[in-house]
């Protein structure tokens, strides 16, 4: 889902910035993201007023636990059920208290991973009500920054 960035957007990023050294760009302009803790999961805040909190793993990581060093051809849909399976535990860790915080819950899947996302929209307008969510989160999932 990609919709325009708000106009708040550059000033919120300037302020995350400060507050949150640890935030980079996935891409330049766009979205930045931040590691919650060492589990794997990840915090992005994107242009068009969304916090997400993400869980996923690399299609080519649960190749290669499923082939354990043999060549077959695992299909792709095999290998999406594995993937799923195989973030199951994390994802059911926090998702009662995700859910309960008003964030929505949404799996992606493509050729190179399988991630299920936590999303909330937030007000830009906001911006100490966006990093106490941040906050929040790191509180939550991840380690205190």
């Amino acid at each position: 889902m990609t919709a325009a960035a708000s106009p708040l957007w550059s000033q919120l990023r300037a302020s995350l910035t400060a507050s949150f050294p640890q935030l980079y760009e996935l891409e330049a302009g766009g979205a930045m993201a931040m590691d919650l803790g060492s589990d794997g999961w990840l915090l992005e805040v994107t242009p068009d007023g969304r916090v997400l909190c993400q869980y996923g793993v690399a299609m080519d990581d649960v190749m290669s636990l499923m082939s354990e060093g043999t060549p077959e051809d695992l299909g792709t849909d095999e290998v999406a059920k594995q993937a799923k399976y195989f973030i199951q535990p994390a994802v059911s860790k926090y998702r009662p208290v995700l859910l309960q915080s008003g964030f929505t819950e949404r799996t992606e899947m493509n050729d190179e991973y399988v991630a299920v996302t936590f999303e909330r929209t937030v007000d830009f307008g906001q911006p100490a009500a966006v990093q106490n969510l941040m906050r929040w989160c790191q509180r939550t999932i991840g380690v205190a920054g």
